[in-house]
């Protein structure tokens, strides 16, 4: 509860300007869950404005002491890019990563009508670098960031993932110089779009899930892993026979409450987190 109550006062980004970091004073204990801005005031790209919907940031949810295990993930919530929804797409599936000893960093991205999906799309690739930023403080394993999202928060994952890049060395920004290609994706009913030069080929393994009565984003789910595996790329597909649009993490649930178990299990087995079988 005092989880849920920390992360409810973080979690009201569209009203008031995001936390502090940790590190400008405040001294929490670290599994506090904290604000990071995505960029430092005044620096955020295409910003109409400095109040709180111009500033995108990441909340922290750090595992248990001794369980962490390298791994991390930024979480990106549903909403219909017009709000987000922090509870079931946010805070609950980031306490299930910390329970796999996995870093979680929920995102606040900039939302419409102010803003359109160019500047979503540069906030999603900003939160991967930044964490691989941040993996010396977080004792991260730059090669384990994944990326989680659902509804509008899913569809932003597939062209953002295609237009990401390595890094610019030249970079002033170090955080720039760090790529912004996520290592996993997980796809929570929303596949997204392709996008012009889409190389599917190189794309990072892909965990797909839907519900059948959820018709476009499941026939989307679908088609998008038709042409993962042709292109030979790593691709899991769940489709629920029963149930609909916004389930999240599907706790007690007669339908949904072992998918983040199937999910445990995929990042698993592509070495993600530890106990992965043959």
């Amino acid at each position: 509860m005092l989880r849920r109550s920390l992360f409810a006062i973080a979690a009201v980004a569209t009203l008031l300007p995001a936390a502090e970091n940790k590190a400008g004073g405040d001294k929490a204990g670290p599994r506090d869950n904290y604000n990071i801005p995505l960029w430092d005031a005044g620096k955020v790209p295409g910003a109409k404005g400095d109040g709180p919907l111009d500033a995108p940031f990441l909340t922290v949810f750090l595992p248990a002491p001794g369980k962490a295990n390298g791994g991390s993930v930024v979480i990106g919530p549903g909403g219909s890019n017009i709000m987000l929804m922090y509870g079931q797409e946010g805070i609950d599936i980031a306490e299930r990563y910390n329970e796999w000893g996995v870093a979680a960093f929920v995102l606040t991205y900039r939302l419409s009508p102010r803003y359109n999906d160019v500047a979503r799309t540069q906030d999603m690739q900003r939160a991967i670098r930044l964490v691989r930023a941040k993996a010396a403080e977080f004792k991260l394993d730059p090669k384990k960031v994944g990326y989680i999202g659902f509804s509008a928060g899913s569809n932003l994952a597939r062209p953002a993932t295609a237009s990401s890049g390595p890094g610019d060395p030249n970079a002033p920004d170090p955080v720039d110089r760090l790529s912004s290609r996520p290592d996993y994706l997980g796809l929570v009913y929303g596949p997204g779009r392709a996008t012009p030069g889409e190389d599917l080929k190189n794309f990072p393994p892909v965990f797909l899930l839907s519900a059948a009565g959820d018709t476009g984003p499941s026939l989307g789910n679908a088609q998008f892993a038709q042409e993962l595996i042709r292109a030979k790329a790593v691709v899991e597909l769940h489709i629920y026979q029963k149930g609909h649009h916004g389930f999240g993490d599907g706790f007690a649930s007669g339908t949904y409450s072992d998918w983040m178990g199937r999910l445990e299990l995929f990042l698993k087995q592509g070495g993600f987190i530890p106990g992965g079988r043959d």
